[in-house]
């Protein structure tokens, strides 16, 4: 990459991560928007953006404690514009290495001066440069710092988990993972697919334990990738993926999905019920134009999507299926790493809503399931109170249901924080 193309990667990096950090956007919506927009940047830039922007995000805490312990102004005080260049200045001396600190240092400064902010360009320059100097003294005073996680969810895991647990979640999080695929085992095999990917030169493991599961890596964009236009595979978690084994889906089954956007369970329900029928529900017109978006794009025919309040009841589909999938919404916890700043949006207060949602919406399609059928839960969070707490509850109000199966995924290289529990119908 040349050097005045990686500087102007900066400034789109520092619009994205003003917009993200100071203004509230979601920053994986916001960060393919950008890069969207930006579609004649080389795959190096692409991938130089995207880890500057998302590194930012994930390790802001952490930054924050390092830049205050070499300034005197701290990074509350500081203009929007040069926290958010500080920031990054200090994310790429820690943990980027493609260009010396001291050409780092430099790019910083010019970004300063260009988006008008000289008379500040000399505060920029001292205080990266000292932090270049001096980054090896460096020491946290805690695990929110250390890893870069609001202290109160520390908190709450620490009491769920144990510390030492708790820490190795937070490990987890920063660990860089590969993109997990699903085979659609209708129209390829894994064996075919993962040839036909590694002839485009991408990076190609396979996933032991389920058979659907592909890990891949040296892409640019899942969008180019023929055999994702041609509905070959879906992105789609190791932990997501899961949710259809442990259900037991078998062939003939009659299926909904009361919370079902994207839509990568209920496909994968489709799929594997090939002589049955998916039903895929969400809130909005937008949730269901992507599901149906990824019904065409996938070609399956026993699928269909429509717009539903999970918390209405259905009269017409009581007692109507053999399985329900409820993926609910949840606090998201689990996905700390594919979307960094949900630990700075969530509070203790919104937990404690979710909580409520997730009770009303169990309470309202369990009386979908058949007799003898199963209601299998799932959320993408690592919250006791979303998940073990959340069942037990449902559990001791519906005594016609019974636990056959729950597991509690932490956040590791291969898969997110998920959590699975299938109940049957007496």
């Amino acid at each position: 990459m040349v050097e005045s193309n990686k500087t102007n990667v900066r400034a789109i990096a520092l619009e994205t991560l003003i917009e993200i950090l100071e203004h509230g956007q979601f920053s994986h919506i916001y960060l393919k928007a950008v890069l969207d927009k930006y579609g004649y940047l080389e795959k190096s830039e692409r991938a130089f953006l995207t880890r500057l922007v998302n590194g930012v995000v994930e390790r802001k805490l952490q930054l924050d404690f390092i830049i205050d312990s070499f300034s005197k102004t701290k990074v509350k005080k500081m203009k929007p514009v040069i926290r958010t260049i500080m920031r990054m200045g200090a994310y790429e001396i820690f943990y980027m290495d493609s260009v010396p600190d001291s050409a780092t240092c430099n790019e910083y400064v010019k970004l300063a001066k260009k988006k008008g902010f000289s008379g500040l360009s000399g505060f920029v320059n001292g205080v990266l440069r000292n932090t270049s100097r001096q980054k090896d003294t460096v020491k946290f005073t805690s695990l929110s710092t250390e890893y870069s996680m609001p202290q109160w969810i520390v908190e709450k895991w620490t009491g769920d988990y144990g510390k030492e647990q708790a820490e190795e979640i937070l490990k987890g999080f920063l660990v860089q993972e590969d993109l997990c695929i699903r085979v659609n085992l209708s129209k390829v095999s894994r064996g075919e697919l993962k040839s036909c990917l590694e002839k485009q030169g991408i990076t190609v493991r396979i996933c032991d334990s389920i058979p659907s599961a592909l890990y891949i890596s040296n892409f640019d964009s899942v969008n180019a990738i023929p055999q994702f236009k041609d509905g070959l595979f879906y992105v789609q978690d190791y932990s997501s993926q899961l949710v259809a084994y442990k259900a037991c889906i078998k062939s003939e089954d009659h299926i909904i999905d009361v919370c079902a956007a994207p839509g990568g369970k209920a496909l994968h329900a489709a799929e594997i019920a090939n002589n049955g029928q998916v039903l895929a529900r969400d809130l909005t017109d937008a949730k269901v134009a992507i599901i149906n978006e990824n019904i065409l794009r996938t070609k399956a025919d026993n699928i269909k999507a429509e717009k539903w309040d999970a918390t209405e009841f259905d009269e017409n589909s009581e007692n109507k299926y053999d399985v329900v999938i409820a993926d609910l919404p949840c606090s998201g916890l689990g996905i700390i790493r594919k979307k960094p700043d949900i630990k700075y949006n969530q509070t203790k207060e919104s937990l404690d809503e979710l909580v409520a949602l997730q009770a009303k919406i169990l309470d309202t399609v369990c009386r979908y399931v058949k007799s003898g059928g199963v209601l299998c839960y799932s959320t993408c969070t690592i919250n006791k109170d979303e998940n073990e707490n959340q069942v037990n509850n449902f559990l001791s109000s519906h005594p016609e249901f019974k636990m056959e199966n729950s597991e509690q995924l932490l956040p590791d290289k291969d898969h997110d924080g998920f959590y699975i529990c299938v109940m049957k119908k007496n």
